[in-house]
């Protein structure tokens, strides 16, 4: 007998696209990247944006940023605060204590999503601007990552 098939939920795109980050770019990621890409067919991307964004889910990161990236993952798991040395946009650097709730990846940039405990609010943090991430045994305080995430359906309401 045959499973009903369905699609991935947003989260799990999310977790898969992650821990796909940091594996390199082995023969394993290979195939598993291929494995997301076919996981993507359901969405009928006709948006560039969304196409955009798909190709950077599947291409490896670059080995330092992939380290990076594996550290993220393990506190998001732990649910453990870390600590983030930050180069903004504006070229000043600053190291913030983070709550991590998800990554996720927009057009070519991968992002961590957390609660900033210095800015006393929920950020976005490019990968590629992230200069090092230190763990902490800091408890994370729980967030809802489901509003943060990429492809999220939204439910319908009756009228």
């Amino acid at each position: 007998m045959e499973a009903p098939s369905r699609s991935l939920h947003a989260a799990e795109i999310a977790a898969l696209a992650l821990s796909l980050a940091h594996l390199g770019a082995g023969p394993q990621s290979t195939t598993a990247r291929r494995g997301l890409r076919h996981a993507f067919d359901h969405l009928g991307v006709d948006d560039d944006v969304v196409a955009a964004t798909l190709a950077t889910l599947t291409t490896p990161l670059p080995a330092d940023t992939a380290a990076r990236a594996k550290l993220i993952a393990d506190a998001i798991t732990g649910r453990h605060v870390i600590r983030l040395h930050y180069r903004d946009a504006g070229d000043r650097i600053s190291v913030r204590e983070v709550d991590p709730v998800t990554c996720l990846v927009h057009r070519d940039h991968w992002y961590l999503v957390g609660m900033c405990r210095l800015r006393r609010g929920i950020r976005a943090f490019r990968f590629d601007r992230i200069i090092a991430v230190e763990p902490t045994t800091l408890p994370a305080r729980p967030h809802l990552a489901e509003r943060f995430l990429p492809f999220q359906r939204r439910p319908h309401k009756a009228a």
